[in-house]
């Protein structure tokens, strides 16, 4: 089993080894919730890589992945635990006094955050909670005990708590604001679009078979949008589906009409697409054009 990572120098290393281009800042974060087996709080727009942190973080310590997806109305019982009623009441029927100890393993049903606090073969797991902000401000309550004990209690059976704690990630894309009481029990870090040095790593990275000059285009033109004043500005995911729609294409460099046409892989709201589409996105990829012609200019 791979060992914690000794410096956030040594986490970046391992991580884009694994395909994750992941910047200092973050990186001091992560490394400093695992020395301190703290959560971490991981908020920024949709598609900036929050999510796929705790999963490259699995597979780097090959550790064991139990992922919360949250949502509106998410209670206990599907996020933590919740009794087989069913076998219960077949165990009534079945015992000759019709006695029968309800309240055991055999009829508990294991949810993720209560999985999380099982002993696993390869160490303790790496538990992603995604999108909080999704739940209800009820749920984040119940997390608090969770979160700073490492434990749950179980009214019918006892406290049930960990012999080591979950790495526990969790991320949100900032819908609603998060209680203070649960933040303070993380390590927090708000993770932003990359830089475009990085994109265009990350790219390179992911889409290797788009060229260096496609590449380019298209990390040049994403930043350009998210300086438009969009309803939602395309993320890194964005960028990497948009890159290889345009492989599938056979498109080598960007022109306008390739532009216009998938425009849909970017944006996703057709308020945004309207906007940009035709003479606005003609604009921004002849700067685009302009600026690496420029830059080649000077690098001769």
């Amino acid at each position: 089993m791979p060992s914690t990572p000794h410096s956030p120098q040594e986490l970046i290393r391992c991580l884009e080894g694994a395909g994750y281009i992941l910047s200092e800042g973050p990186a001091v974060c992560l490394f400093l919730a695992l020395a301190r087996s703290r959560p971490l709080f991981l908020e920024g727009e949709a598609g900036v890589g929050k999510t796929e942190i705790a999963k490259t973080l699995a597979r780097v310590l090959d550790r064991d992945l139990i992922r919360l997806q949250c949502y509106e109305g998410l209670d206990i019982h599907q996020a933590a635990y919740e009794w087989n009623y069913g076998r219960q009441l077949i165990s009534i029927q079945s015992s000759d006094k019709g006695e029968a100890d309800l309240f055991t393993d055999e009829f508990l049903i294991e949810r993720p955050l209560l999985r999380a606090l099982r002993q696993h073969d390869r160490g303790a797991p790496v538990l992603l909670i995604d999108e909080i902000d999704r739940a209800d401000e009820a749920f984040e309550a119940f997390l608090l005990e969770f979160l700073s004990d490492w434990q749950i209690t179980i009214p019918e059976r006892g406290t049930i708590k960990a012999s080591s704690p979950p790495i526990v990630i969790i991320t949100s894309n900032r819908t609603r604001e998060i209680h203070d009481a649960l933040k303070r029990r993380c390590f927090y870090h708000w993770v932003d679009y990359p830089s475009l040095e990085t994109e265009q790593v990350i790219l390179a990275k992911h889409v290797p078979e788009a060229g260096e000059i496609l590449r380019g285009q298209v990390v040049r033109f994403v930043q350009a949008l998210r300086e438009e004043n969009l309803f939602k500005s395309p993320g890194v995911a964005e960028s990497l589906d948009w890159a290889q729609a345009l492989v599938e294409l056979n498109c080598v460099a960007l022109d306008p009409q390739t532009v216009d046409s998938t425009m849909g892989v970017l944006l996703k709201y057709q308020d945004d697409i309207s906007r940009i589409q035709g003479s606005e996105a003609a604009r921004i990829l002849s700067e685009v054009q302009s600026h690496m012609l420029a830059q080649n200019m000077q690098a001769r």
